[in-house]
């Protein structure tokens, strides 16, 4: 099963998208800067391989719902998230937040 809702975080839009897979749920909340995932997210990655992107994302681990994915704490973030003041241990719900501000400032 796929569930693709709109969510708003703060007043700011974002498009929260669930997979039901066997044995595993992905989660991802998005805007038109960046997003957060579930532990499927390969952070590490991101940062090495593929710094070049500059991709704005962070993750939480042992989360199994939206709702708990927006409640955990950051796990572990790009540096294009670091440069927006995004860290680990920052409440998801805030990292999300700031998302929302730099898309609304552009």
């Amino acid at each position: 099963m796929v569930r693709v809702e709109p969510m708003w975080i703060e007043g700011y839009p974002f498009t929260a998208v669930q997979v039901e897979l066997p044995k595993t749920t992905l989660l991802a909340i998005a805007n038109s800067v960046g997003y957060a995932m579930c532990g499927a997210l390969d952070v590490q990655l991101l940062r090495t391989k593929l710094r070049s992107r500059n991709v704005v994302a962070m993750r939480a681990t042992g989360v199994r719902t939206l709702e708990e994915l927006l409640a955990a704490p950051v796990e572990s973030q790009t540096q294009a998230a670091e440069e927006l003041g995004i860290h680990s241990g920052m409440p998801m719900r805030e990292a999300l937040a700031t998302l929302g501000r730099a898309a609304q400032n552009g």
